[in-house]
């Protein structure tokens, strides 16, 4: 039984707990109608019929035919499923990133695709005094970083299309991408090349050079990059990055069952 001291909660933290407790109890059996699930839960039937609403329009929740019957989705078993496999990507990523830090004595980051934006979910920091600062879990553009482009170039063209529609492009600096027709010209060639680039794109005197990281189906699930200021960078080495990039992300993308890594 899911506690009435709930109701004793500030207004947005009890919701959390009744959304919880809903899901909880449809977790324990297969199925439930609203009159059983309001008793197992504690809260009226107009409370739980309105909460079992919103989680049927998010997807969570589905009702059975013209029953009032509501069960689970599989939705919540895709997250748990993506969050494991983050965690399985960063731990082997580590490996592969703190080799290419050893090397290079630049920052190393892992990105992947959240919504409209890049996501950091791991990174392993410059050697150097003069280095790029940034954080695991800060967003960042997608048309402005050298990730974004990347998690980009190997999706269809019409689901491009369609997570930059949702996109407001603006310029960070005066070699910023500003628009969409702009960036999707450029991901042929990120593609064919085998890596994005940020030249100064996302900020004044940062350089970022990045490849994909491909799942087990041949999916792009991540980007891995090397970040350094314009003043270490060196037009000969650009080349030799690159091949260590592809090198740590072929590896990678080998332990995450993808063997036929292009590059």
């Amino acid at each position: 039984m899911v506690s009435s001291d709930m109701d004793k909660q500030p207004d947005a933290v009890s919701s959390v707990m009744k959304v919880f407790g809903i899901l909880q109890a449809l977790g324990e059996e297969r199925e439930h109608g609203i009159t059983e699930l309001s008793q197992r839960v504690m809260m009226s039937k107009s409370t739980v019929y309105r909460f079992l609403q919103t989680m049927k329009s998010l997807g969570y929740v589905a009702q059975e035919g013209d029953s009032d019957k509501y069960t689970l989705t599989l939705k919540l078993f895709e997250l748990g499923a993506k969050a494991l496999e983050n965690v399985d990507l960063i731990r082997s990523a580590d490996i592969q990133m703190r080799e290419l830090s050893r090397h290079t004595k630049e920052t190393i980051h892992l990105g992947a695709l959240e919504e409209d934006s890049i996501v950091y979910i791991h990174k392993v920091d410059s050697l150097y005094n003069l280095r790029m600062y940034s954080r695991i879990g800060r967003r960042n553009p997608l048309y402005s970083t050298a990730i974004g482009k990347v998690l980009l170039a190997w999706r269809d063209r019409a689901e491009v299309e369609e997570i930059l529609s949702e996109v407001t492009f603006k310029r960070s600096t005066s070699r910023t991408v500003g628009s969409a027709e702009e960036l999707i010209a450029q991901l042929d060639r990120v593609r064919a090349q085998g890596y994005g680039e940020d030249n100064e794109e996302q900020e004044e005197g940062l350089r970022c050079i990045a490849v994909p990281v491909f799942d087990r189906f041949g999916v792009v699930v991540a980007g891995m990059s090397i970040s350094f200021p314009t003043i270490r960078f060196d037009v000969g080495q650009k080349q030799n990055y690159v091949a260590m990039l592809h090198k740590a992300a072929g590896k990678l993308s080998a332990q995450m069952g993808y063997r036929d890594y292009p590059f």
